[in-house]
């Protein structure tokens, strides 16, 4: 029971990161079509109003499952609610702006299912690192799927995308209701008190400083290395989102045993042995001289991203009471959803002011000093 409850939460996780992607390769190709006089910076604003809206509405999301001690209808209603989100991007015909605004309203609807997904993994048994796995691998099978999937649809059509991703969510958010709901019972606490939580554990700080650089990075390529790889080494869409899965798949694949390896030797091996040396590659990345040696160095930023990312998951769940899970990993999205931002943003607009050179460097430069910076209190955690 528990193992097909993990395998259909981790279905809803896949199906929102996978209708996610699917725009990631063709995004310039996209709001081009919108009629954005420049695509490219047109390309970073869309990609971020989504995840704007995810900083926005996850910890919302989080704190009203938790007063109401439910997680199943609140799945189903942000996938389904994405949905609706992606099919009226495929059809309207209004200008740039309200496409932004429409972009939002789908990402504030579309984090409650990942969110929430998430969530109730933390609630289905005691090893974290286990469930989180499960939650890593839909990530990284979602990612690196929807990349080479997004770029073949855009190349027929660039809204085809779009189009997938509503029937997707459509499809999760419909599953997702025959899943029983293990959420502990709900309490009485307003939002405000809710999210007060965050502040009463200060040592959630520490698996938030971590999602955020991870995802830091992610973004950063999300938008950056898929321009980089269509300018400097002249790949169409296609073959971007074939580059990117380089990267997604083995982050996908080495989820899971990653994180049963995290439940036996604990969190801070996996977490420091990969942030010492992620930034070093992402650098190593920007400097590559031939085609082959960037994406060689994607597979290892892969690898050690999925080394990663479920310990510092599955830290948020040892360290979140059991009616707290919920506020506590809306905040953990939260931090991961700003990293994103910042990677698309800040990523994009030095390469724009700079060059790809620069900003690749700058990226890694950031990633090691986050790393640095939040090394000493995962330390602190683990002796404690």
């Amino acid at each position: 029971m528990v193992r097909r409850e993990r395998a259909a939460l981790a279905g809803v996780v896949f199906a929102v990161l996978f209708a996610q992607v699917l725009l990631y390769p063709g995004a310039a190709d996209l709001v081009a079509a919108y009629g954005a006089d420049d695509p490219d910076t047109g390309s970073r604003w869309f990609l971020a109003a989504e995840f704007a809206a995810f900083v926005a509405f996850a910890g919302v999301w989080g704190v009203a499952s938790d007063r109401a001690g439910r997680r199943v209808p609140f799945i189903a209603a942000g996938a389904l609610g994405g949905s609706l989100g992606y099919a009226a991007l495929a059809v309207v015909d209004v200008d740039f702006g309200a496409v932004l605004a429409l972009r939002a309203a789908q990402g504030a609807a579309t984090i409650g299912a990942f969110s929430l997904a998430m969530t109730m993994l933390m609630d289905l048994s005691p090893d974290h690192g286990k469930d989180m796995g499960a939650a890593g691998i839909a990530i990284g099978a979602g990612t690196a799927l929807g990349a080479p999937v997004g770029g073949r649809l855009t190349e027929v059509d660039p809204k085809l995308p779009l189009v997938a991703g509503s029937a997707v969510l459509a499809v999760a958010g419909v599953a997702a209701l025959r899943v029983p709901d293990r959420a502990p019972s709900g309490h009485g606490e307003t939002l405000r008190e809710g999210l007060r939580v965050l502040r009463a554990r200060p040592a959630l700080g520490v698996p938030f400083a971590f999602g955020f650089i991870d995802r830091f990075t992610a973004g950063f390529f999300a938008l950056v290395g898929s321009l980089y790889f269509r300018q400097v080494f002249g790949l169409d869409a296609g073959a971007v989102g074939l580059t990117l899965a380089l990267f997604f798949a083995p982050f996908a694949l080495l989820q899971y045993p990653f994180g049963r390896l995290s439940d036996r030797i604990g969190r801070t091996i996996p977490i420091a042995a990969g942030s010492a040396s992620y930034g070093l590659v992402v650098v190593g990345i920007g400097l590559a001289a031939h085609l082959w040696l960037a994406q060689a160095g994607m597979v290892l930023v892969g690898v050690l991203g999925a080394l990663m990312s479920p310990a510092t998951m599955a830290l948020v769940t040892d360290i979140a009471g059991e009616d707290e899970r919920g506020v506590s990993m809306g905040g953990f999205n939260v931090a991961g959803s700003l990293g994103f931002l910042t990677g698309i943003v800040g990523g994009g607009w030095v390469a724009e002011q700079y060059d790809f050179t620069t900003a690749f460097v700058l990226a890694g430069g950031a990633e090691l000093v986050l790393a640095a910076l939040a090394l000493p209190a995962l330390l602190r955690l683990a002796d404690a």
